[in-house]
């Protein structure tokens, strides 16, 4: 891994690096720090900010309701949104929400975003904690297309998910991926934490490679469907191996599989394409929460957002999976080209 350390040297690169094939780990290393201003370095433990990773957490915990009955992809949002979001087109289901297919107008247009340290959330970032309280910054935006057409990538869809996911369940959201995701997989170093009173093993998130300016201001306090998340590379190791390490591929038992967040035809429709790519030139396609590369057999999950930048490229056929995290907008990109 002499690239990604030279790399890594010359980008100032802050975030942990995590290879492995077959349920071994073959390189893991922490760069920089967790926090610039008091010194504390960086740990493969340290607990960072994912972004848009949180989409599939989101996803998982709508799927499993679906599995127990509480939801099922043809629910519409208006059933549960009742006068809530009045522009929300009454066709809206929860399956065309995962599939970014929604059409539903969005508060953060990443299309629109030349720069994501830029951007200024339309309410005050203290009073984003809850699905509805980010209803209110949701509020206003017209339906752009008719549900179920054209694939745009859509933040506003998946904290329309967690509301429904609350609602329909009658538990809060976050409660909700705890007691369906995070618990299942056995991750014990994933929760959405909030930004104003982060614990000691959780990393500040800066705008840029170098400098003490945070994030703390550039995004919701905590987050709700669409990002904010925290985890370590172990944990998404974990929650790749729940999701896939009995599954549909019969991966031996002795990766490290807990029972499966879902079942394995319930897997099988989540990485099953349901949306073309408008995602890169690359070829991407859309799950249901997750991207699938051109290159069968792949399944990723990423996100970037001021402060974060994440991906992690998994694949079941063997457990070859490789993560970067960085608590820095742009930092993950130099290594994930490199590796």
């Amino acid at each position: 891994m002499e690239s990604v350390e030279q790399i890594a040297a010359e980008t100032v690169f802050s975030g942990v690096v995590r290879v492995e094939r077959g349920g071994t780990v073959e390189y893991e290393r922490a760069f920089g720090f967790a926090d610039r201003a008091h010194g504390i370095a960086m740990t493969p433990l340290t607990r960072i900010g994912v972004a848009s990773g949180a989409k599939t957490f989101t996803a998982l915990t709508v799927l499993a309701l679906v599995e127990r009955g509480d939801l099922t992809l043809d629910t519409t949002a208006r059933s549960l949104l009742h006068d809530d979001l009045p522009l929300v087109d009454d066709g809206v289901t929860v399956l065309h929400l995962l599939s970014h297919r929604s059409g539903i107008g969005d508060y953060l247009d990443e299309s629109e975003l030349d720069d994501k340290n830029a951007y200024v959330m339309p309410i005050p970032v203290h009073r984003m904690s809850t699905p509805d309280e980010y209803l209110v910054a949701l509020d206003g935006h017209p339906q752009v297309s008719p549900p179920g057409g054209q694939f745009a990538y859509n933040n506003a869809g998946f904290v329309v998910l967690a509301a429904l996911a609350e609602r329909a369940a009658g538990v809060p959201y976050h409660r909700l991926v705890d007691e369906l995701v995070v618990e299942p997989a056995g991750l014990t170093h994933t929760a959405f934490l909030r930004s104003d009173e982060l614990p000691g093993d959780a990393a500040i998130g800066y705008l840029h490679a170098d400098g003490l300016r945070t994030n703390l201001l550039h995004l919701p306090v905590r987050g709700v469907g669409d990002g904010g998340i925290f985890t370590t590379a172990a944990d998404v190791s974990r929650l790749w191996r729940a999701l896939f390490g009995g599954g549909i591929l019969q991966l031996p038992p002795d990766l490290g599989w807990t029972g499966g967040i879902l079942a394995p035809e319930t897997v099988a429709l989540m990485i099953e394409p349901h949306s073309p790519d408008t995602h890169s030139s690359a070829g991407h396609r859309y799950g249901l929460g997750c991207w699938l590369p051109a290159d069968e057999g792949l399944v990723e999950m990423e996100g970037m957002d001021a402060g974060a930048s994440f991906r992690s490229v998994h694949r079941p056929a063997d457990g070859h999976t490789v993560t970067v995290l960085s608590n820095t907008t742009e930092g993950a990109w130099p290594i994930l080209d490199a590796l």
